[in-house]
């Protein structure tokens, strides 16, 4: 696979990623973890070396699960993780004092079996605390070797443009997709200028944009999804407009909806790293044949016009759980 290079640092990692969380958090009852676990390995040896996951993704355990998944595999990958949260278990409060940093990093480290973290990103900003102190924290991190690069996970153009000038960031994490592009707004911008890497969570719209969800899904049990404004009943069928465009290019690519998608987003940048998660190893492949779908000038204007006369129905959070802070 091809790699590409995240942040003037030059982190070089493969042009898709791996999303961990979905492995055994929100998204329905958690599989058995050695058939998870083979499932990571097959992303290993398909090609992909960025993994992400975060201390707070079912408390600790996802972090536990790929710690065992890469046990003897470590060199060979970039390690992603979030921190920044206080985790009582009850209610996870933002927090990125020095003290919860610290301790959220030696807790991923002996987690994740590990002794320094690829890419270490605050999972979200925590308005009590300047920015600037916060990468100050992390300054003293990457002297010690616990971490090699940092990032900011759903942060505002202002606060990236803060954290960078203290300390360097080689990517920010923030949901991308084909039907959320607010990025491209403020945000991509400011990453172009710094030449900081975008790291796109949810690229498959949390599995809407593969095609395979319908009104009868059930979100009962362990997924969020069944709280999400976009994943109603209402919400789904409004946007299945949006499916039948895909289909019609997917048509003439010869490629699935969710490789469109995932096409789509590696076609946008070349320092965006898509990070779908899937829990089947036959949708690993299928995720990765998506770098070898190509779009000519033409296609790139006909699917941007489109794109700006659908109209996207429901929220991506409902309104009192908003998970961007700052500015």
């Amino acid at each position: 696979m091809k790699q590409r290079k995240l942040g003037k640092t030059g982190l070089l990692t493969s042009e898709i990623g791996f999303g961990c969380m979905g492995l055994n958090h929100h998204r329905g009852l958690a599989k058995d973890p050695k058939e998870m676990i083979k499932v990571v390995h097959s992303a290993i040896d398909a090609g992909i070396t960025m993994f992400d996951t975060a201390e707070v993704y079912d408390p600790f355990t996802n972090e536990e699960l790929v710690g065992k998944a890469l046990d003897g595999r470590r060199e060979n990958v970039q390690l992603a993780t979030k921190g920044g949260f206080k985790i009582d278990g009850l209610k996870n409060e933002v927090d990125s004092s020095p003290e919860i940093i610290r301790a959220s990093v030696e807790g991923s480290l002996k987690r994740l079996k590990t002794e320094y973290i690829d890419l270490y990103y605050i999972h979200r900003v925590d308005p009590k605390i300047p920015i600037e102190e916060v990468a100050q924290t992390i300054q003293g991190l990457k002297k010690e070797g616990k971490i090699l690069n940092w990032g900011l996970s759903e942060a505002g153009a202002e606060t990236i443009r803060r954290a960078h000038t203290v300390e360097p960031l080689t990517a920010v994490e923030s949901e991308y997709s084909i039907w959320w592009r607010e990025a491209e707004k403020e945000v991509f911008p400011v990453l172009e200028e710094l030449e900081i890497g975008l790291v796109a969570y949810s690229p498959l719209g949390r599995g809407y944009l593969t095609g395979t969800l319908d009104r009868n899904t059930d979100f009962s049990e362990n997924d969020n999804r069944g709280k999400l404004p976009r994943f109603t009943k209402e919400a789904m069928e409004a946007n299945q407009v949006l499916l039948d465009f895909m289909g019609e290019i997917a048509v003439e690519k010869e490629a699935t909806l969710a490789q469109l998608a995932l096409a789509w987003v590696l076609d946008q940048r070349p320092w965006i790293v898509p990070i779908p998660g899937t829990t089947r190893e036959s949708r690993v492949l299928e995720n990765i044949d998506s770098t070898k779908i190509e779009f000519s000038p033409d296609e790139r204007r006909m699917i941007s016009e489109a794109l700006n006369q659908i109209n996207i129905v429901g929220g991506r959070y409902p309104e009192a759980e908003q998970k961007r802070v700052g500015n």
